[in-house]
C-alpha cells in the first residue's frame, strides 16, 4: 500500500502534468487549424477551433497559479524528515551548493592577550566576557614563602661501647745519640800533669816553666784542643818533634817530644782530632807531653795552658 507521501507525490505530479498537457494541446491545435493541418478541417471550421480553445488560453496565468499552488501544498504535505533531507545548506564562497558544505560557526571568539584588560569587543555587553589569557603568556605564580623549619630537639646518640685497648706495642730503643765533638778539650785527655806551668827552674832560658808536662807513656793518642788551622808540623831542636796550631781565637797551641806527627802545615783540624803520638824527643828527661799556650807564634809568650782550656770549658784533664 502506498505511504501518504508517496500518494502526495503523486497527486501534484498529475496536477502540474494535466496542466501543462492542456496548455500543449490547446497551443498545437490552434497552429495547425490556422495552418490547415487539420484534416477536414475549413477556414469556416478554423474560428469553432479557437473558440474552442480561448478559454484555455486565456486562462493560462491562472492555470500556471493553480499548478504553483498545487507544489507548494505537497512540499507541505510531506513529511518533516523529508523536507529536512531536502535542505540545501550555504557552502563557502566559490564553491558549488552541491560540493562542500559551509564551515561550521564558531561560538563565541576569544582574544588572548597577556593579562587581562579593557579590551571590549563591538557589541559586547561585558568587558572580560571574551577576554582570555594566553597559557603560554600567563606569568608564573608568585611563589610563597616557607615558613622557618624549625629546629628539631637533638636526639641522645647511644652511647658507644668502649673501644678495647689496643695493646701497645713494645718502645723500640732510641738509637744512641753521636758523640758531641767537645768545642774544648785537653791535649791528652785524661792524662795528669807531672809538670805545672811557670815552675822556677834556672836551668830553663827562661828562668821558669813556660808550659805544662802531661805524664804519658810513648805512643799516646794527642788531639787538637780546639777548631784550628796547622801551622807547623816538623822537627824544633830541643823541643824535638813538635806540631804548632793556630786556634779559632788567634792563641796557638804547641805539642813538644813526640814520637810521631799525625797532620801537616795548613791543614784544618777540629777539636778531638788528633794530631800524633807522644815520645821522648828533644831535650827530654822522660816520656811526657810538653804542651804551651802561646799569645804569639814565638818563644816566652806563654799564658797558663789549665786556665785557658779550662776558661774556654775543657774539663777532661
Amino acid at each position: 500500500m502506498p505511504s501518504f507521501s508517496d500518494a502526495t507525490r503523486r497527486i501534484v505530479r498529475t496536477a502540474s502534468a494535466g496542466t501543462a498537457a492542456a496548455l500543449l494541446n490547446a497551443r498545437s491545435l490552434s497552429s495547425r487549424a490556422l495552418n490547415g493541418g487539420l484534416p477536414g478541417t475549413t477556414a469556416g471550421s478554423f474560428s469553432g477551433v479557437r473558440a474552442a480553445a480561448s478559454p484555455l488560453l486565456r486562462n493560462r496565468a491562472k492555470v500556471a497559479s493553480g499548478g504553483v499552488a498545487a507544489l507548494a501544498l505537497g512540499a507541505l504535505l510531506l513529511p518533516g524528515h523529508a523536507a529536512a533531507q531536502t535542505t540545501v545548506h550555504p557552502t563557502v564562497p566559490g564553491s558549488s551548493v552541491f560540493s562542500a558544505s559551509a564551515a561550521p560557526q564558531q561560538e563565541g571568539r576569544v582574544v588572548q592577550v597577556s593579562a587581562p584588560t579593557t579590551y571590549k569587543q563591538p557589541r559586547s555587553a561585558s568587558a572580560q566576557d571574551s577576554v582570555a589569557v594566553a597559557h603560554n603568556l600567563a606569568q608564573p605564580p608568585a611563589e610563597q614563602p616557607q615558613p622557618a623549619a624549625q629546629p628539631q630537639p637533638e636526639q641522645a646518640q647511644p652511647a658507644q661501647p668502649a673501644q678495647q685497648a689496643q695493646p701497645q706495642q713494645q718502645a723500640q730503643p732510641a738509637p744512641a745519640p753521636a758523640p758531641a765533638q767537645p768545642g774544648w778539650s785537653s791535649p791528652a785527655p785524661g792524662a795528669p800533669t807531672s809538670n805545672p806551668y811557670h815552675k822556677t827552674n834556672h836551668s830553663y832560658a827562661a828562668g821558669f816553666h813556660t808550659g805544662v808536662d802531661f805524664a804519658v807513656r810513648p805512643g799516646t793518642p794527642l788531639v787538637s784542643v780546639g777548631d784550628a788551622t796547622v801551622v807547623s808540623a816538623g822537627w824544633a831542636g830541643a823541643y824535638g818533634n813538635q806540631v804548632v796550631l793556630k786556634l779559632s781565637d788567634g792563641h796557638f797551641a804547641q805539642y813538644a817530644h813526640m814520637s810521631k806527627l799525625g797532620v801537616h802545615a795548613g791543614q784544618k783540624v777540629h777539636a778531638g782530632d788528633r794530631v800524633g803520638l807522644s815520645g821522648n824527643t828533644g831535650n827530654s828527661t822522660g816520656p811526657h807531653l810538653h804542651f804551651e799556650i802561646r799569645t804569639a807564634n814565638r818563644y816566652g809568650a806563654v799564658i797558663d795552658p789549665i786556665k785557658y782550656l779550662s776558661a774556654h770549658g775543657a774539663s777532661n784533664f
